[in-house]
């Protein structure tokens, strides 16, 4: 089994006693999700779940397994506590709460959205894209090198993550009809 799928795989053990949950899913997402897509050693992962435990809650039962929250480089780090708005649906602003952990010892993030989360589909369907349209793939290996030249040496790390939203900005549609062909 590789790596994200061992490391999914503890989760749900995890999870096991949470009352009132309604829905779980676990993807591997993020560039190392996509063959022939240069990506940092860092595994991006995503638990989508309903209703959002609280993070007392999720602290209690991921730091046993190494997660600890994430804060992000200052208050308004993106993806941190929140998803940016975006896409064609129109939803109640809560579902763009999340909450974003990392475990040091796997290099690995945990984000963890309501399963009704848009973005939480955004990211499955985008990672979906990238490995079933190889144009679309090199057209986001290409951008991200451009970033990665553009921001090295910065000491901000957010800035690279709000450039890459123009990226998304551009190719949201293609992605959101692409998925919704495919039912």
């Amino acid at each position: 089994m590789h790596r994200a799928g061992r490391m999914l795989s503890t989760l749900l053990p995890a999870l096991d006693g949470l009352s009132g949950i309604e829905a779980v899913s676990l993807d591997h997402i993020g560039s190392t999700s996509v063959p022939g897509l240069p990506a940092k050693p860092l595994l991006d992962l995503q638990l989508r779940i309903s209703p959002l435990p609280d993070d007392v809650d999720l602290c209690r039962r991921l730091e046993p397994l190494g997660y600890v929250r994430a804060r992000g480089s200052r208050p308004d780090s993106p993806g941190v506590d929140r998803d940016q708005p975006r896409g064609s649906v129109t939803v109640d602003p809560a579902v763009w709460e999340k909450s974003l952990f990392w475990h040091e010892g796997e290099q690995a993030i945990l984000h963890i959205r309501r399963s009704d989360s848009p973005w939480g589909l955004y990211t499955v369907w985008f990672r979906d894209w990238l490995r079933a349209v190889p144009e679309a793939r090199d057209r986001y290996a290409a951008e991200k090198r451009r970033l990665s030249v553009e921001q090295i040496g910065k000491p901000d790390y957010d800035d690279y993550t709000r450039a890459k939203t123009g990226f998304f900005d551009l190719v949201q549609s293609e992605f959101e009809s692409w998925a919704a062909a495919r039912g």
